[in-house]
C-alpha cells in the first residue's frame, strides 16, 4: 500500500465532510464489527473510517434520528440524576419551631 495515496484519500474525503461532527454507519467487519451501528465522530476519524472501508456516512434521516435518540437518552439520564439528589436545608431549631406553630 502506498501511504502517500492512502493519506491523500483521507485528506480528500475529509475535505468533502462539512459537518463538525458527522454520523457514520458501520459495516460488518471480520473482527466482529456490526453493520449499521451509528456513531458521531470527528470529520478526521469519519474520513479515515470511510477510506478504510469500515464505515459510511449515515443518511441525513438516520443521523437526525440518532441525534434525537441521543438527546432523549441524555435528558433521561439528567432527570434520573436530578431525582437521585437529596436536598437538605439546615435551619436553627428556633426557626423550625416557628414554622411548626404557624402550620
Amino acid at each position: 500500500m502506498d501511504l502517500k495515496i492512502y493519506y491523500q484519500k483521507i485528506r480528500e474525503k475529509r475535505a468533502s465532510i462539512a459537518e463538525p461532527f458527522p454520523v457514520v454507519a458501520s459495516h460488518e467487519t471480520a473482527d466482529g464489527g456490526k453493520t449499521g451501528v451509528l456513531t458521531e465522530v470527528t470529520p478526521e476519524l469519519a474520513a479515515k473510517l470511510i477510506v478504510d472501508g469500515v464505515a459510511q456516512m449515515a443518511t441525513p434521516e438516520d443521523a437526525a434520528q440518532f441525534r434525537r435518540s441521543q438527546a432523549e437518552a441524555k435528558k433521561a439520564a439528567d432527570e434520573a440524576r436530578a431525582a437521585s439528589q437529596v436536598q437538605v436545608t439546615v435551619m436553627p431549631k428556633e426557626l423550625l419551631e416557628q414554622f411548626r406553630k404557624k402550620g
